[in-house]
């Protein structure tokens, strides 16, 4: 493979490795679902089958269909079927990352909901409710930011 081709399968390894720590850290998740996650952002073609996966990324198995069942039942990967084959490939989810995105700015909207109630409780002193009106400043200046970044684009 040339330079011009793209990175050899070593960098590309590398760099499953650095999305499987990321996904460890910022997410909880099992390194071997960075690993899977990864791979299928990186793999030519998109379309992989557990072997393929098992063999590109050093996973068992066992381990493998576990994450499997785990990133198509939160819609990140799906299944595929190809017309005359047996075989189930998986591949990321076409709007993967935008489920991610919405399914963070739901959890923020609802914790705005819980810090409003909060806010409500009938607190005598505001000073006691300044970490409670951060969160609520912080999650508005989040949703603004991403409204204007909507109106840019459009």
């Amino acid at each position: 493979m040339t330079a011009q081709d793209g990175p050899d399968h070593e960098q590309v390894l590398a760099w499953v490795e650095r999305v499987a720590s990321f996904v460890a850290g910022e997410w909880g998740l099992a390194p071997i679902t960075g690993r899977v996650l990864g791979w299928l952002m990186a793999c030519d073609p998109p379309e992989q089958t557990a072997g393929d996966l098992a063999a590109a990324i050093g996973a068992s198995r066992a381990s493998l269909t576990t994450n499997l069942q785990l990133l198509t039942s939160i819609e990140l990967v799906r299944r595929v079927r190809r017309p005359g084959e047996r075989n189930v490939y998986y591949r990321i989810a076409d709007d993967a990352w935008a489920k991610v995105i919405r399914r963070k700015l739901a959890a923020f909207t609802a914790f705005d909901g819980l810090a409003a109630e909060g806010l409500r409780l009938g607190w005598a002193d505001e000073t006691k409710t300044a970490r409670i009106r951060s969160a609520r400043t912080s999650i508005a200046a989040l949703a603004e930011a991403l409204d204007r970044s909507a109106a840019e684009r459009h």
